[in-house]
């Protein structure tokens, strides 16, 4: 059963109200690591490994989220209100094809 860590007491779980039984087939290094996580006691099951790396991924997702939201949308309506700021295909290739150059001497 999936359940939620509190952050300050590691003990403390709340059990989930409604589960699905997966199937999942990892990587050997990522299965290894499910493992030694439950081995060493930080987990009590292979699936609260899984939940958590999942909880960590629903995360990042609304960080990105968010970030698209607020700085991209600022980005976009600068250049709304000053096309001039903007690149055009050409001016992109010559930008980027300068920059793997300077990468590939360093």
């Amino acid at each position: 059963m999936c359940v939620s860590r509190h952050l300050s007491d590691p003990r403390r779980k709340v059990p989930v109200r409604s589960t699905q039984r997966f199937s999942v087939i990892l990587p050997n290094e990522m299965a290894q690591m499910v493992k030694a996580k439950v081995s060493s006691g930080e987990y009590a099951s292979e699936s609260e490994v899984v939940c958590d790396g999942l909880r960590a991924l629903q995360a990042s997702d609304r960080a990105l989220e968010s970030c698209l939201r607020t700085e991209g949308a600022a980005a976009y309506d600068k250049l709304r209100a000053d096309p001039s700021r903007t690149l055009g295909i050409d001016q992109v290739r010559q930008n980027l094809a300068h920059k793997r150059k300077r990468h590939a001497s360093v």
